[in-house]
C-alpha cells in the first residue's frame, strides 16, 4: 500500500505515459453537446470536438463530475493508499474544485480511514500537469502527505503557461477570457499571445502578432527570456495540428536546455474553449 495517491483531472494534458508511470488517477471533466454529456478524453476526442465545432452552429458546453463521482475515485484510491493528494484546475475557471471538496467532507465518513487533501492549482493544462507530476514523484519517494502537498504547493508559482490562439471566439464565448477581454473587438486577423497566469488564476493578455509565424516566435522568445540557460521541463500542447505541435517541439529542442520535453494534445475539454489550432507552451525552470 502506498502512502500518497495522486489524483487530478483531466484537463492536466499529462503525457499517457507518465500518467501511467506515477499511477495518477484522472477525473474526466464533461463535454454536453445536445444534452448528452462525454468523459473528457474517454467517450470523446479532441478532433470530435473541433468537427463538431466546425459542423454545427451550436457549440458544445463543458461541466463537472458530480461529488459522488469524486467519492468514487476517492474510495476507489483507498484500496491502494493511506492517503489522497487531488490538484484541481483553477477555481476561478471552474466548479471542480468545489466539487472535489464537498466529496472529500462525504470521504470523512465513508472512508473515514483515508486521509484527503485538495489543492487550487490556480492554473491549467500542462501547468497543472507540471505540479501534479512534482506531487506523484515525490510520492514515489515515499513522502508523507504534508510533503507531497507542500512539494506541490510550491510548484505553482514556478509554472508558466503561454499560448497562441487562432481565434478568442471561443475563450470569450464560455466567459473564461479573464482581461484578455479587451482585445475581442478588435482582433481581425491577429494571433493573440496570452497566459494562463497563477497569481490570478486567470487569463491574461500578453501580445498580439499579427500571423502566427510571428506569435510562435515571440512564444519562444518569452519563453527564452524567462528561463535563460536553466534545465527546463516542457510540455508542448497542440489543438488538432499534430504537425504545427511537432515543429514547435522542434524548435524548442534546438533553442533550450530541456530536462524534459513532451508534445501532448490540447485535451477536449480545453478545446471547447479554446477552438483548434491553438498552439501552446508549458513549462518551468530548474532552480
Amino acid at each position: 500500500m502506498s502512502k500518497v495517491a495522486i489524483m487530478t483531472d483531466s484537463t492536466a494534458c499529462i503525457p499517457r505515459e507518465l500518467e501511467s508511470k506515477y499511477d495518477i488517477a484522472v477525473m474526466p471533466l464533461l463535454i454536453v453537446f445536445e444534452d448528452k454529456s462525454y468523459r473528457d478524453g474517454v467517450d470523446i476526442t479532441a478532433g470530435e470536438v473541433y468537427r463538431l465545432m466546425q459542423d454545427t452552429d451550436k457549440l458544445p458546453t463543458t461541466s463537472v463530475p458530480s461529488p459522488l463521482d469524486f467519492l468514487e475515485v476517492y474510495r476507489q484510491l483507498s484500496q491502494k493508499t493511506e492517503s489522497i493528494l487531488c490538484v484541481i484546475l483553477s477555481s476561478l475557471q471552474s466548479k471542480t474544485f468545489d466539487v472535489a471538496v464537498i466529496a472529500k467532507e462525504m470521504a470523512k465518513e465513508a472512508i473515514p480511514n483515508t486521509a484527503i487533501e485538495v489543492i487550487d492549482s490556480r492554473t491549467v493544462a500542462g501547468a497543472l500537469g507540471f505540479v501534479v507530476l512534482e506531487a506523484a514523484r515525490v510520492a514515489s519517494r515515499g513522502a508523507e502527505l504534508a510533503q507531497v502537498a507542500e512539494a506541490a504547493r510550491s510548484m505553482i508559482p514556478k509554472v508558466n503557461l503561454i499560448a497562441i490562439l487562432d481565434t478568442l471566439y471561443y475563450l470569450a464565448k464560455g466567459g473564461r477570457i479573464g482581461k484578455a477581454s479587451a482585445w475581442t473587438g478588435s482582433l481581425l486577423n491577429l494571433k493573440p499571445i496570452l497566459e494562463y497566469s497563477t497569481s490570478t488564476g486567470t487569463v491574461e493578455a500578453l501580445e498580439r502578432p499579427r500571423t502566427k509565424s510571428k506569435a510562435v516566435k515571440r512564444l519562444l522568445e518569452i519563453m527564452v527570456e524567462r528561463v535563460g540557460d536553466s534545465p527546463v521541463h516542457v510540455l508542448v500542447h497542440h489543438a488538432g495540428v499534430p504537425e504545427e505541435g511537432e515543429q514547435l517541439k522542434a524548435q524548442v529542442a534546438s533553442r533550450l536546455n530541456c530536462a524534459e520535453l513532451h508534445l501532448t494534445e490540447f485535451t477536449p475539454m480545453m478545446g471547447v474553449h479554446t477552438g483548434s489550432g491553438m498552439l501552446a507552451l508549458s513549462f518551468y525552470a530548474e532552480s
